[in-house]
C-alpha cells in the first residue's frame, strides 16, 4: 500500500463543506468517489481539517492509502478528469507511511476577504463579504495582532470549545491589510478551533463598528466565554490558503 498526499483547491460555494455527510455533496465525498473509480474499492481520505459549507481552499491537503501503482502525475490527471470543475487536485506526492494530513500538520494559514466598495464586481461576489458601510479600519488593523501568541482561544470557539481537551492554540501572525477596495485578514497558526477564524473576523468587525476597542481583545480572551466576542462572520469570504508540514514528509 502506498501512502499518498494530495494538495487540493476548491470553490466551496456549492458544497456542504469538506466532511462526508449523508445525502449531501461534499469535497471529501467527491474525492473519495473519484478515488474509488481508480482503485476499484472504497478509499478513505483524511483531510488536514474540515472546512465548513461555503468555505474555499487554495491549498487544502489530504492523505490516503492506495494499492494501485499508477504514477502520481497520472493519478492527478485521473482524479481531475473525474472531479467536478470546482475541485482541482494541484499535486500528488508519495509520502512516508507515518505521514497523516491532519496529525502531521504543523501550521495553517487562512485568509478572509471583505469587500469595502459600494459596488461588488459580480465575478468576486462568491469570494468576499460585502461591507460598504463606515468602519474604523485603523482600529481593526491595530486589533488584529493582539490575537498573536500562545493563548487560550475558548472565547473564539463556537460552543466554547465543548468536548475539546484544550482550547489553547498558537497564532504566529495575525494581520489585517487594505488592498484597494478589499480588506484582507490573514492569520497563520499551529491550529484553529471550530469557526475560530470567522469569530476573530466578527470580533474585528465589532472593533470597526466601535462596539469594542482594541484593548478589549485581552479581556475577551481572558474571559474564556464565547459570549464576550463578536458574531461569526459568514463563510463566503474564508479561504484555507495553505497547510505546512515538516520536511521531508
Amino acid at each position: 500500500m502506498r501512502n499518498l498526499k494530495i494538495t487540493v483547491s476548491y470553490e466551496g460555494t456549492d458544497f456542504c463543506g469538506w466532511q462526508v455527510q449523508p445525502d449531501q455533496r461534499t469535497i471529501q465525498g467527491e474525492i473519495e468517489a473519484a478515488l474509488e473509480a481508480v482503485e476499484e474499492r472504497p478509499v478513505k481520505v483524511h483531510g488536514s481539517g474540515r472546512t465548513d459549507a461555503g468555505v474555499h481552499a487554495l491549498g487544502q491537503v489530504a492523505s490516503f492509502h492506495l494499492a494501485n501503482r499508477i504514477p502520481c502525475e497520472n493519478l492527478q490527471l485521473a482524479l481531475n478528469h473525474r472531479l467536478p470543475p470546482a475541485i482541482r487536485v494541484l499535486r500528488v506526492e508519495e509520502v512516508s507511511e507515518g505521514f497523516h494530513a491532519r496529525y502531521s500538520a504543523t501550521a495553517k494559514t487562512y485568509e478572509y476577504r471583505i469587500w469595502r466598495g459600494q459596488v461588488c464586481p459580480p465575478f468576486i461576489r462568491r469570494y468576499v463579504w460585502r461591507l460598504p458601510y463606515p468602519l474604523d479600519e485603523a482600529a481593526m488593523v491595530a486589533a488584529a495582532p493582539l490575537f498573536e501568541g500562545e493563548r487560550d482561544f475558548r472565547s473564539l470557539a463556537t460552543g466554547d470549545g465543548a468536548g475539546l481537551e484544550s482550547t489553547v492554540r498558537t497564532i504566529y501572525s495575525s494581520r489585517l491589510e487594505r488592498e484597494g477596495e478589499q480588506l484582507t485578514y490573514r492569520v497563520r497558526g499551529s491550529g484553529f478551533l471550530y469557526n475560530m477564524v470567522r469569530n476573530i473576523v466578527g470580533t474585528l468587525l465589532e472593533v470597526g463598528r466601535g462596539n469594542l476597542r482594541p484593548a478589549d481583545i485581552e479581556r475577551i480572551l481572558a474571559g474564556r466565554s464565547r459570549a464576550l466576542a463578536g458574531p461569526t462572520a459568514p463563510s463566503v469570504g474564508l479561504f484555507l490558503v495553505s497547510v505546512e508540514y515538516p520536511e521531508p514528509c
